[in-house]
């Protein structure tokens, strides 16, 4: 069930990146930055960090740059809190 969720809310974030960069070129209305932080904060920091690489996107934010990685560490260490505490099961 989590890796389920993990692939799905990395590819939203991904996804998300890839139309804020779109938007940004485009002059349009943007998607906050906190909504692509929240997504990552949610399980979502690695497709973050691809999308950044990717398009070339918010590379230059020191919120970015820095959050980005400790928010994948974050995530990184809640999920092995959880498989410590829960097993295996906890991906089914």
């Amino acid at each position: 069930m989590l890796l389920k969720y993990l692939i799905i809310i990395n590819i939203i974030n991904f996804i998300m990146f890839g139309i804020d960069k779109v938007k940004a070129k485009k002059n349009k209305w943007r998607i906050p930055e906190s909504t692509l932080l929240g997504l990552s904060l949610i399980g979502g920091s690695l497709g973050g960090i691809m999308a950044m690489t990717s398009f070339r996107h918010k590379t230059k934010k020191k919120k970015f740059t820095i959050g980005m990685p400790i928010l994948l560490l974050i995530n990184i260490a809640t999920i092995i809190y959880g498989l410590f505490n829960y097993g295996k099961d906890l991906f089914l």
